[in-house]
Order: structure tokens, then C-alpha cells, then sequence
């Protein structure tokens, strides 16, 4: 059953009766007189603002949302059973928990929203009847539906999407760990640099997919099927280039940091170019300047305090690593990736060389997004060409004309002053 605007099952809402209503609500969680629970259950509100609104644990049953705009709105746990979301402005909204089973998110824009943990699975519908009670129950259980939805940058962490109708759906940079996707239907969906770590794609359908750049480390895909799918530069369980547990790393690492504590004098440089570092698990707090690393996989890598002053991490994949109040001062990253990245209290200044040379640190053309760079020291960096997207410059200390080239669709939080 699709919900039908008109049908006499639904109350029609108008904009005021909403406000009202949602007023009430946000007394409620304040704890104010005169509160009370939104219930939209079998309503229509189609077309109508529900934009900001703080709509904890409101309940939205089988309601029309038609083209609505939910856009940044608060529906945390919401009961959103069997809606209709069909061209529904989500962007930014966060639904954490929400129940969405049997929904219709067809054509609706979900770009940056926060679906952890949500539940868009399969869902039968009852349906009321006055005189009678519940007359007549649907046999066949209703798919989720999200084709041609815009999903890009969406948080679908640990969310359980098994069976959703997903066709066409666009899912750039989505984070889908964990993520539930048993006997989804995926096809000629573009899911370039999502990452599906853990995830559970048995038996789904990705026939014409684009997985460009996806992480599939630790994916369950037994029966999948991937027919002229474009899987170019997907990162599995599979070493990619050299393994670094084919090598005398300890030792590597230890005659590095002895070569860089006696300013050369003792040890030597080590040298992880195009190698796979996966399996080194952490390099927490490890002095690894000048190190040379050029193509390597750092994927997830625990690199909280790593000293990195002018190393060498040309096109290196740092996606996902902690590298929180790491000094990286000088760091070569041009074409790196650092998509999912924590660089909180990161220092990414210049380098000083004598008394009057400084090395600025180099991130042409480094994608980027989705980047916790808060606190971040970021003063004369070089980034034409980057893309930080969608990344948290809270707090961060950088000069304006540093993004003049750069992309920067979807920033929050504020620069230092």
C-alpha cells in the first residue's frame, strides 16, 4: 500500500495545527505546562515545514510526508512506520534510531543525515477501521523504498537496511559500517568511497553499482552479485602492495626514530613506500619524521601523537585514522585520501627550516571530507585543489585564503579568531 493524499483514512493537517503540535512537544521534553506527544499517525502533511524542530520520540505512523521539508530536524527515535517521505527534504536531519520499517524514502534528499542504528526494513501495515477495529491486515510485508534518494555523506552506521529497494539510490561518501544490507536491492546505485567495514551485504543485488574507492574490510558478501559493477580501487582484506608483516617493521621503526632523535647521526630512514600498514594496528606517539610513505594504506591506523614533520605521504590512504594532536607540520599529503579522518588538535603549520625558511605543509589536491579538523593548527597551509567537504572546522586556525580553491560544500563549526 502506497499512502494517497486525499484518502479518507488520513486527517489533513495545515501548517498551524503542526506549529501547534509541535509546540506542545518541545513543552513536553522541557518539561513545561501544557506539554504533550506529537502523534502524526495516519496524517497528511504533505508539502508542509517541520524544519529545526526538535521531534524526539514523536510518532509519525503510516503519516504522508510527501515533499516536506525535515530538513535539520531532531526525529531521533521517532516511529516513522510505513511513512510516506517520498521528495522529502532530510538533509541534515538526524534520525538516530528512528523506526522506518516499510517508509518510502523514493526521490527524498537524505544527503548528511544521521540514520544511525535506524531501522528500514520490511513492514506489514494495519489498517484501522471505525466501526470494525482493525478490518484488514496487508498479507504482503512492504519493502523500505530509497531509490533515486540522495544519500550522500549520510551516517548509516550499525542501521539495518536487509530487503530495502534501493535502485539508482546515491550513497557518495555515506559511512554504512556495520550496516545491515541482507537481499538489499542496490542496483546502479553509486556507492563511491562508502564504507561498508563490516558490513552484511549476503545476498544483496549491486548489479551496475558504482563501489569506486568503497572500503569492504571485514563484509560479509556471500552471494552477492556485482554484475558490471565498478569496484576500481575498493580496499578489502586483501594486502594491497607490500605487506608490512613481511617486514622487519619493529626494527625499521625503532632505527627511524634513532636516526631522527641523533639528527642522523645513529640508525637510519626508513623507507614504507606503497606498502600496506594495516597491520600494524597503532603507531601511537612514534617521532617518524621525514618518514618516507608514499602510496601506503594507513587505512583506520591508531595515530594519535605520531610526530610526521615533513614525511613523505604522497597519495598515501589515511581514511578513518586517528591522528588526533599529531604534529604534522611540513607533511607532504598532495592526492592523499583522509576522508573520515580525526585530526583534532592536529598541527598542520609550517615547518621551520632556519631562521628564515619555513616548509608549509602540502594538501593540493587531498580528498578531504568529512575531517574532524577542530583545534586544528592550519595556519599557511597549502590546499588548491583539496576537497573538504562536509568536514568540522570548529575552533580550527587557518587563514581564509587558504580555501580559496578548495571545495567546501557542507563545513561546520567555526574558524578560530
Amino acid at each position: 500500500m502506497t499512502a494517497t493524499a486525499g484518502d479518507d483514512r488520513y486527517t489533513k493537517m495545515t501548517q498551524a495545527q503542526v506549529d501547534a503540535i509541535c509546540a506542545r512537544h518541545e513543552r513536553l521534553r522541557a518539561m513545561k505546562p501544557g506539554g504533550a506527544r506529537a502523534v502524526f499517525a495516519w496524517c497528511d502533511l504533505s508539502g508542509l515545514s517541520l524544519a529545526n524542530r526538535v521531534l524526539t520520540d514523536a510518532d509519525f505512523t503510516a503519516s504522508i510526508l510527501t515533499g516536506c521539508d525535515l530538513s535539520r530536524a531532531v526525529l531521533d527515535t521517532c516511529n516513522l512506520y510505513c511513512a510516506d517521505l517520498q521528495v522529502a527534504n532530510l538533509m541534515g536531519a538526524s534520525m538516530r534510531r528512528a523506526d522506518l520499517r516499510g517508509a518510502c524514502l523514493r526521490g527524498a534528499n537524505l544527503s548528511d543525515c544521521d540514520l544511525y542504528e535506524a531501522d528500514l526494513r520490511e513492514g506489514a501495515l494495519a489498517l484501522p477501521d471505525k466501526q470494525a477495529g482493525l478490518s484488514y491486515v496487508e498479507i504482503a510485508m512492504r519493502s523500505s523504498e530509497a531509490s533515486y534518494a540522495n544519500l550522500r555523506g549520510a551516517n548509516l552506521e550499525r542501521s539495518k537496511l536487509s530487503g530495502i529497494q534501493a535502485m539508482k539510490a546515491d550513497f557518495t561518501d555515506a559511512t554504512m559500517k556495520s550496516c545491515k544490507l541482507v537481499r538489499a536491492n542496490l542496483r546502479q546505485c553509486i556507492m563511491d568511497n562508502v564504507d561498508l567495514a563490516g558490513a552484511d551485504l549476503s545476498g544483496a543485488d549491486l548489479s551496475g553499482a558504482s563501489l569506486k574507492d568503497a572500503v569492504l574490510i571485514g563484509a560479509k558478501t556471500d552471494m552477492w552479485r556485482t554484475t558490471q559493477a565498478d569496484m576500481t580501487g575498493m580496499l578489502t582484506d586483501k594486502v594491497v602492495g607490500m605487506d608490512v608483516k613481511a617486514l622487519p617493521y619493529g626494527d625499521m621503526l625503532r632505527d627511524h626514530a634513532l636516526w631522527v632523535d641523533t639528527l642522523g647521526k645513529d640508525g637510519k630512514p626508513s623507507k614504507f613506500d606503497n606498502a600496506d600498514l594495516r597491520g600494524l594496528v597503532s603507531i601511537k606517539g612514534l617521532n617518524l619524521a621525514a618518514l618516507s610513505a608514499k602510496g601506503a594504506v594507513f587505512y583506520g591506523l591508531d595515530m594519535r601523537g605520531v610526530q610526521l614533520q615533513g614525511a613523505h605521504l604522497e597519495e598515501a590512504d589515511l581514511r578513518n585514522c586517528n591522528l588526533k594532536g599529531a604534529d604534522l607540520r611540513g607533511v607532504r599529503l598532495a592526492r592523499a585520501r583522509l576522508d573520515g579522518a580525526n585530526l583534532e588538535g592536529a598541527n598542520l603549520g609550517a615547518l621551520k627550516i632556519d631562521a628564515t625558511r619555513f616548509l608549509p605543509a602540502d594538501l593540493r589536491n587531498t580528498r578531504m571530507r568529512n575531517v574532524n579538523f577542530s583545534e586544528a593548527q592550519m595556519k599557511l597551509v597549502q590546499m588548491d585543489g583539496a576537497d573538504i567537504s562536509r568536514s568540522n572546522l570548529e575552533g580550527a586556525a587557518m587563514n581564509l585564503e587558504s580555501l580559496q580553491n578548495v571545495t567546501c560544500v557542507g563545513l561546520r563549526g567555526r574558524l578560530a579568531s
